[in-house]
């Protein structure tokens, strides 16, 4: 008989710590479902700047019978395991008396369902998001209570849209109604932080001996990986084989975008672009959306939010022959060719997600899949661009959040429904349990 092995186990060396996926050789752990068998459930929320060309998003048709329209059809591969909800709002992204700075509004409120403070100063003030309010809850049952990933980087002071601070556009994230959970761009810094032991010196040490002699963080654990697949069932050396792949592979992907020299202008003004960044900014997202996918993989983890572009963001996609501005687009004032230059970066962004979804889809963990035991809300906190209208926002639901979510419908709520509604069903589902949650009027029907 397999010895089994604690749930908690790492492969540690020099600056390293190597945690493991969910294997059948790990000794029963109590979950957040209260079971003892079940794989943990996690949370994570995407966001999209600048709203969405809404007639190429939204389904005609309701129910499971739906056909997914252009800017879906990328996700046609995980159709099943995804959920289009039409009709939810969040009132407080509107001005409700506060003039201009929809595109800060709509960041500051996406997760929190608060009006942030109109003010470009010191003082700012927002409201706990539902991911912090989550991981205040849950959180302590993981190495890191929550991790917050972006891929432009951002101010987190001075002035970004009509009076109101960047450090609205720039979080979705915030702690406490004054302190936003700045964000990662650089994939080797979220890399280091999730396989870096906790000792400071000695994991700089490392880093600087791997970079010299270029090894993996793999080799400083070999010893403990070896030794321990001595003691797993032959099912589980497949899957510790693959895991372990997986890592190398992400510590390639980082090494090439840092040694890449021959690097293109920044495409968008005023950000600075961090050593182990891509490129390309679709393989940037994808990166970071592997290290949310280790995260969770590895349990070190159940909690993240991972912002595609800043509130507002200005980003040309010269990749897919957009090479106008995305805000600039947004305006489009219903121009046919604008709103195809729209539609074409809404497509893309939506193929991102596919690629993360599908991926976390493969990977097996208990009877079902990662995706299976996991809720992730992909989104804008503004509808139409033009219009910059908070109710009626594109929001996707993915993920069967451990057997809450009967996925594959687009659901029609009653127009104001508040989104914050979701959050509490999906607050419930983790263990954070909560009867409401800022303007919330109760949990989301119609999930299960």
């Amino acid at each position: 008989m397999t010895k089994k092995i604690p749930r908690r186990t790492f492969l540690k060396g020099f600056g390293a710590a190597v945690s493991l996926p969910l294997m059948e050789s790990m000794a029963p752990i109590k979950a957040l479902a209260n079971t003892t068998d079940q794989a943990p459930v996690r949370m994570a929320f995407m966001f999209v700047p600048n709203g969405i060309h809404m007639e190429e998003w939204k389904p005609s048709a309701e129910g499971a019978h739906y056909n997914l329209t252009r800017i879906l059809k990328p996700l046609s591969p995980v159709h099943r395991d995804i959920s289009i909800l039409s009709g939810l709002t969040q009132d407080k992204g509107r001005a409700n008396g506060d003039g201009a700075g929809d595109h800060a509004r709509s960041a500051g409120v996406f997760l929190t369902g608060v009006q942030p403070l109109k003010s470009q100063g010191a003082e700012i003030r927002a409201g706990v998001s539902v991911d912090q309010f989550a991981a205040q809850k849950v959180g302590h049952k993981t190495r890191f209570a929550s991790l917050e990933l972006g891929t432009e980087r951002g101010r987190q002071s001075g002035k970004c849209d009509s009076g109101y601070s960047c450090a609205y556009s720039n979080n979705v994230s915030w702690r406490n109604a004054t302190t936003p959970m700045t964000k990662e761009t650089n994939p080797r810094l979220v890399f280091e932080r999730l396989f870096g032991n906790d000792a400071k010196g000695e994991k700089n040490e490392s880093l600087a001996k791997r970079q010299r002699y270029r090894k993996s963080i793999l080799d400083f654990v070999l010893e403990d990986a070896k030794a321990l697949t001595r003691k797993v069932s032959g099912n589980d050396k497949v899957k510790l084989d693959e895991y372990l792949t997986a890592v190398r592979e992400i510590e390639r992907r980082i090494e090439r975008a840092e040694n890449n020299k021959d690097l293109t202008p920044n495409l968008l003004a005023g950000i600075e672009k961090p050593d182990g960044v891509p490129d390309n900014y679709g393989d940037h997202i994808r990166l970071m959306g592997d290290m949310m996918i280790l995260a969770f993989q590895a349990d070190v983890t159940r909690i993240s939010t991972f912002m595609l572009a800043n509130a507002g963001s200005n980003r040309s996609y010269r990749d897919i022959g957009v090479n106008e501005g995305h805000h600039s687009l947004s305006h489009h004032q219903n121009d046919h060719v604008k709103l195809e230059k729209i539609s074409k970066i809404n497509t893309f962004h939506v193929e991102q997600l596919s690629y993360i979804l599908q991926k976390m889809k493969s990977i097996r963990e208990g009877e079902g899949s990662l995706l299976d035991n996991t809720m992730i809300v992909y989104g804008s906190g503004i509808s139409d661009g033009n219009k910059h209208n908070n109710e009626n926002l594109p929001i996707l639901l993915a993920g069967r959040g451990g057997g809450l979510i009967r996925p594959g419908r687009h659901i029609q709520y009653s127009e104001d429904t508040p989104l914050n509604n979701l959050f509490v069903s999906m607050l419930n589902q983790m263990g954070a349990t909560t009867n409401s949650f800022n303007d919330s009027t109760g949990s989301l029907p119609f999930l299960t």
